[in-house]
């Protein structure tokens, strides 16, 4: 299995396809053995996609110990490195914006454009919701309050009023669920990456981001609030912005979404 190393981890990654490198950096607990990921995408037809497990998650190492934002986007320079990239397309979802976030303002040089997607700035520019502090509710109530999060359409309200329907997307919630985060290490990985999350903040840095930037939105996000993805577009010159019909899951939900990434990739490449 390929593995990249980055301060004495191993990071777990894949790579497959043709045209443009594009570095995918995935959000809180991606795994890459869960089906579909960015490899059933449309992007997949069109560029070298290398995507990573995040440290704590998937089949990288979990070890306990603090995880920072910093470290994480040193990882992801660490994953290029070892394919021989000096330079990528960097698609940041979620969790993996902010990595992106991080790297582009870190290493400018080997970013040739940003797409951030459901993703935010932290700081004065707005958090994600902090997902830390769900760990004080039990798990039927943390999914109630997940499903409502990840897409307002499905607040509290709302499934007091659809009580069947709320079964039904709360059990399509518990599959799609990380499947293996009972591993060893499981819990540790996955409560040091949020720990990470909870102190990002790239809103004061973010206009020296001087590349082709795509910052896109889901309209019923209530995780990475449409305030804050806004802002997080204000804050770097000349991004575009883009908001689809989804919540936190817009890029499965909306297929307009990668068709609009694939297309903005491609010009870029051709400039």
């Amino acid at each position: 299995m390929p593995y990249a190393r980055s301060s004495q981890l191993q990071l777990y990654y894949q790579r497959q396809g043709k045209g443009c490198p594009v570095l995918f950096l995935p959000g809180t607990g991606s795994d890459l053995r869960c089906k579909a990921n960015i490899f059933n995408t449309c992007l997949a037809d069109r560029f070298d996609i290398l995507a990573i497990d995040h440290r704590g998650t998937g089949q990288s190492d979990k070890p306990d110990i603090p995880y920072s934002m910093e470290q994480y986007a040193l990882d992801a320079a660490a994953v290029m490195d070892a394919v021989g990239w000096q330079s990528a397309h960097v698609i940041g979802v979620s969790f993996g914006g902010m990595v992106a976030q991080e790297l582009a303002l870190r290493s400018p040089q080997r970013i040739r454009s940003l797409v951030l997607c459901c993703t935010t700035s932290g700081g004065a520019g707005g958090c994600s919701y902090p997902l830390h502090e769900l760990t004080r509710f039990s798990p039927d109530e943390r999914s109630r309050k997940m499903l409502g999060i990840r897409d307002t359409r499905y607040n509290q309200a709302w499934q007091a009023d659809h009580p069947e329907e709320t079964k039904l997307k709360l059990a399509e919630e518990a599959a799609d669920a990380a499947p293996f985060i009972k591993e060893p290490d499981g819990i540790i990985g996955i409560t040091r990456q949020i720990e990470a999350r909870s102190y990002h903040d790239t809103y004061e840095r973010l206009p020296a981001i001087r590349i082709p930037t795509l910052v896109c939105g889901g309209t019923y996000d209530g995780q990475a609030k449409p305030e804050a993805v806004k802002k997080l577009h204000q804050q770097i010159p000349g991004a575009e912005l883009h908001f689809f019909d989804g919540g936190h899951n817009f890029l499965a939900e909306d297929p307009n979404a990668y068709q609009l990434i694939a297309a903005t990739l491609e010009r870029i490449c051709s400039e």
